[in-house]
């Protein structure tokens, strides 16, 4: 009956360590799972969880369907949640949220049910709640044997503070036979040493640009011209995916493009003038795609270079050749260096205006140099 790992796209590595892990008889009660945002990693973590009741499914096909569903006791799911009016540190988890609050965090969880490469957007929720990790030591001391193995998975686990964290560290030690813990997260560098070494680790890597297609394809309904063309961008996450359609792709481009030919034309007051009036008129998240539009294109311009025509903008090769002659001597890596910590300082509350300057100043230099 063993189907394991059929419905998902990618993370081949992954599925055979688990596969290995649970052959084995001797499965971890902790594992980690870290890597790129929007890899796969809440996905295998349903297929494994299904996996290690595959038993309890075949005298009880329900089962299969209440583990999906995320519900208790079969699996305890921990996210990230808002805080509630005059909420205080020992409130249980809902019990300051109001109706609507309730009802967002139900919608989300109901899309990430049906869909796990769905990434759920609750309103102002900023971390994971100390008292959601307490609540953990309730469920693990509830005994279901006719439950052949409960998990617990916290989803983005980075966002548990030192307090949370600590919390989860008593769990951690010796939880009850038939409990598995899966910690899921894009920021394994924020969890304690001490709760990375209680568990077993397995990183996932980057899909490929036909998986995040796939998915795109058969768990978005995204037209396959499209998921095609946007997955070449994606860096291997279905989430960056999914905000590049979200966010405009064929604008983000197109302004990409308009703003280099600007700044490489010395039209610099009208690239600046047009960088800012992104910014203002379509926000962070559009203005910080375009500039990681303009990297990739002046890594388009590297690679041409080297003779590398595995081009991001394919459809502009033309002009990358050109480039190329006409600027020989520019030091595009570093340029795309200096970008890309422009980029990384947008995180850092530095003023986006100034980034919006120094990112064409950087393009300006290609063409004063000349």
């Amino acid at each position: 009956m063993n189907s394991f790992g059929k419905g998902i796209s990618g993370n081949k590595t992954q599925l055979e360590t688990l596969q290995k892990i649970y052959n084995s008889n001797k499965v971890p009660h902790a594992i980690l799972f870290s890597g790129l945002h929007g890899c796969g990693k809440f996905a295998v973590a349903m297929e494994f969880a299904l996996l290690a009741n595959q038993k309890s499914i075949l005298k009880n096909p329900s089962v299969q369907a209440k583990l999906t569903r995320l519900e208790e006791p079969f699996v305890k799911f921990i996210f990230q949640l808002p805080r509630g009016k005059g909420e205080l540190s020992d409130d249980l988890p809902f019990a300051k949220l109001s109706n609507e609050q309730i009802e967002n965090i139900r919608e989300e969880l109901n899309k990430k049910i049906a869909n796990p490469y769905y990434q759920m957007q609750i309103e102002k929720a900023n971390n994971i709640k100390v008292t959601s990790i307490r609540e953990i030591r309730k469920f693990l001391a509830n005994n279901y044997d006719d439950i052949e193995t409960r998990f617990v998975i916290i989803n983005d686990a980075h966002l548990m503070n030192a307090e949370s964290q600590n919390a989860l560290l008593k769990n951690l030690e010796e939880p009850p036979p038939g409990n598995i813990f899966i910690l899921i997260t894009h920021h394994k560098n924020y969890l304690l040493p001490t709760i990375k070494s209680r568990c077993w680790q397995i990183d996932f890597s980057p899909l490929s640009e036909k998986d995040v297609s796939d998915i795109l394809v058969n768990r978005f309904e995204i037209d396959k011209q499209i998921a095609d063309k946007v997955s070449h961008f994606s860096d291997g996450s279905v989430t960056q995916a999914i905000n590049l359609i979200e966010n405009d792709f064929e604008y983000m481009i197109d302004s990409a493009i308009t703003i280099l030919r600007y700044s490489l034309g010395r039209r610099y007051n009208t690239a600046l003038n047009k960088l800012n009036e992104i910014l203002e008129n379509n926000g962070k998240v559009t203005f910080r795609f375009i500039l990681l539009m303009i990297l990739k294109w002046l890594n388009d311009v590297i690679r041409n270079k080297i003779a590398n025509n595995n081009y991001y903008f394919s459809n502009h090769s033309e002009t990358l050749i050109k480039f190329n002659k006409n600027f020989p001597k520019a030091d595009l890596q570093q340029i795309s260096i200096n970008i890309e910590k422009y980029i990384s300082s947008m995180d850092n509350n530095v003023h986006l205006n100034v980034i919006s300057a120094n990112v064409i100043f950087e393009l300006a230099t290609i063409a004063i140099r000349k």
